[in-house]
């Protein structure tokens, strides 16, 4: 699996899968290599409950030493404590079941498609085959995870409401400290449009300075957040994402274009809405009224 020997390093990879039958060298995870005290090259003991067929018939089950040709990190707490590899050869031998495969995996370039594909699998699997994705058997945890990313989404839309309304105070405060010059601007000409027009302006431009510098830091920290949590694991001197609460041992986070891009026009078209109830207040000042007491 790609995963796996992403994390071995070339002298481990270049041992796999060596001798006969695929040679007796196996990968497993570190953290079940931790549990059992075992380093690379050292020598473990596998145990078949169902065994190798002989002349005999089944034997009953079958011991064979292997020896740890690398240890693995998947970034999952509960891949690296329960599973080892061996290749394929090896596994059918070992198992009894020469020539036939159990189950067959299939990787996928986009997860979320996996649906459309489905169908064309159980088609070219034959009837009596049991296809079934991702989504089917992590039901409850994709589940989970769409109702958390509704509720993100909700979450954010408040957050930039919120943000939003200190927009419409910035701008009702300048109309209050501009009241005079308005009502100047007014006397000599100036349209109630043209006022309008300023005090949005105003509006949207911090608004576009904001969503600017929300959109360069925000992208800075998820494209370094590993960078980040390492360097605060190192001065606070504790494990920030524990792999054994978390599942995974290191932050994750996905720069997703449309999600990024739908963000960056919320907040500038509540930036907009925002600036226009300011800006419609400050274009209906009667100079008269403004002036009087100047």
């Amino acid at each position: 699996t790609k995963y796996v020997f992403d994390s071995l390093t070339p002298q481990e990879r270049a041992n796999f899968g060596k001798g006969a039958y695929g040679g007796d060298r196996i990968l497993m995870g570190a953290a079940l290599a931790n549990s059992l005290g075992l380093r690379v090259g050292d020598p473990v003991t596998l145990y078949s409950p169902t065994g190798a067929d002989s002349a005999f018939g089944n034997l009953g089950g079958l011991e064979k030493t292997y020896f740890v040709g690398g240890l693995f990190r998947s970034g999952t707490a509960d891949f690296d404590r329960a599973f080892l590899f061996m290749p394929l050869e090896q596994q059918q031998l070992f198992f009894g079941k020469e020539g036939v495969w159990d189950a067959i995996e299939i990787k996928v370039d986009d997860p979320d498609r996996v649906g459309e594909l489905t169908p064309a699998i159980r088609d070219a699997a034959g009837p009596g085959s049991v296809v079934s994705d991702w989504r089917e058997r992590l039901a409850a945890f994709y589940g989970a995870l769409k109702v958390e990313r509704v509720a993100m989404s909700i979450i954010l839309g408040l957050v930039v409401a919120i943000a939003a309304m200190n927009i419409i105070s910035g701008i009702v405060m300048l109309v209050k400290n501009k009241t005079r010059d308005i009502a100047i601007l007014r006397t000599v000409g100036a349209s109630q449009s043209s006022i309008l027009r300023v005090f949005f302006m105003s509006g949207a431009l911090i608004g576009v300075a904001g969503t600017v510098a929300g959109l360069v830091l925000g992208l800075l920290f998820c494209w370094n957040i590993g960078a980040i949590q390492h360097a605060l694991e190192a001065i606070l001197g504790v494990q920030l994402f524990n792999a054994d609460v978390y599942q995974l041992d290191a932050i994750p986070a996905l720069v997703d274009p449309v999600d990024v891009t739908w963000v960056a026009l919320l907040s500038f078209g509540m930036s907009c809405v925002a600036s226009l109830p300011p800006s419609w207040t400050a274009s209906r000042i009667d100079p008269v009224e403004a002036l009087r007491y100047e």
